[in-house]
């Protein structure tokens, strides 16, 4: 079911986006050579506890860890670990946080020192995609226009659309109605309506869309082992666009 959210309600979800931007903020400044996923994942821990918040992926579905840390083929949901960052390495981190019961979700890829031109491009334009899509969202849009102008900007840089892993909605639940992908045709799909709070978030490879999982049951790969990246935003549909609730500030 698809849910309007209250003003209240929003204002919960703006404090949680808050604090997931002020965690991947913290993060960002944690990324270097030699640093364990599990290191960041305690920081990140510790920061959204301090807060208030609880972490949105621990225990979520059995997931062991409070963030996904997914390094270079890997798509999403790598597990923290003892795995040391290396040079060269690009790493996708994504971050759930609840306040008072609301989520937010919002996910970035960062590099590991000094990456390759490739790696960059890739980074690059997996963020331009999420903002591509991220400006036909308004009230009384269809919901396939986002997945269709991530399309069109993946495949004009040659970047494999991962299909098998959407957006979602976000509210009570980490996953809600409806899903969002990151593909499809423009004019077709849901009418987005004022109020609706929905996670947009481009998952583009390097190689083919191709994936697998692997035999832990979470961490999704390439399935050519390239390189992926990952960006995300919670946002709020308004009348005439959207605001980004994981952003710099407490107002989108």
């Amino acid at each position: 079911m698809i849910t309007i959210k209250t003003e209240e309600e929003i204002e919960l979800m703006k404090y949680a986006g808050h604090i997931n931007y002020l965690t991947h903020e913290l993060i960002k400044k944690n990324i270097r050579p030699g640093i364990t996923t599990k290191e960041l994942d305690k920081i990140a821990y510790d920061f959204i506890i301090s807060q208030g918040c609880t972490p949105s992926f621990l225990n979520y579905e059995g997931y062991p860890a409070s963030i996904c840390t997914s390094i270079n083929d890997e798509i999403v949901h790598g597990i923290p670990s003892d795995r040391a960052l290396k040079n060269g390495d690009i790493i996708s981190v994504d971050i759930g946080v609840i306040y008072k019961g609301y989520h937010s979700d919002a996910a970035r890829t960062h590099a590991v020192g000094t990456i390759t031109k490739e790696k960059e491009e890739l980074i690059k334009y997996t963020e331009q995609a999420l903002y591509e899509g991220l400006k036909e969202i308004k009230d009384g849009a269809k919901l396939g226009n986002i997945g269709a102008k991530i399309e069109q900007f993946a495949h004009r840089h040659r970047l494999g659309v991962v299909e098998e892993l959407v957006g979602h909605g976000v509210g009570t639940h980490l996953h809600e109605d409806p899903n969002v992908p990151n593909y499809g045709k423009y004019g077709t799909g849901i009418t987005l309506k004022a109020g609706m709070t929905i996670a947009v978030e481009p998952m583009l490879n390097l190689g083919t869309k191709r994936v697998y999982l692997l035999d832990n049951d979470w961490t999704v790969v390439t399935q050519d082992g390239k390189p992926s990246a990952h960006f995300e935003h919670t946002v709020l549909v308004t009348k005439d666009g959207y605001i980004i609730l994981t952003g710099e500030g407490l107002n989108g």
